[in-house]
């Protein structure tokens, strides 16, 4: 059947209802997802910040260690964002 064929014939009853539940839970689903990747994410830079004050502290790490891992390949390449954050936050 083609599209044009499928969009002539008249939905079954609660259709548009249902059609609108699915939408909604579909949009729910993606806030969910989109908040539980948000809350990783803050937890690894809060963790990649400790740990980079701790090895300040203790080893005398100066503050050029971000940007010697910003030019270590496949650390930040791939989440530029990363590097950004914690070049805002430290700076």
């Amino acid at each position: 059947m083609n599209e044009k064929a499928v969009s002539m014939i008249e939905p079954p009853e609660g259709y548009g209802k249902w059609l609108e539940e699915l939408k909604a839970r579909i949009h729910a689903a993606r806030q969910r997802a989109t908040l539980a990747v948000n809350r990783e994410l803050i937890l690894l830079y809060w963790q990649i910040g400790r740990d980079i004050l701790a090895r300040q502290a203790e080893q005398g790490w100066g503050a050029k260690v971000i940007d010697r891992l910003s030019g270590n390949e496949g650390v930040f390449a791939a989440q530029p964002q990363v590097y950004a954050h914690l070049c805002g936050g430290m700076g």
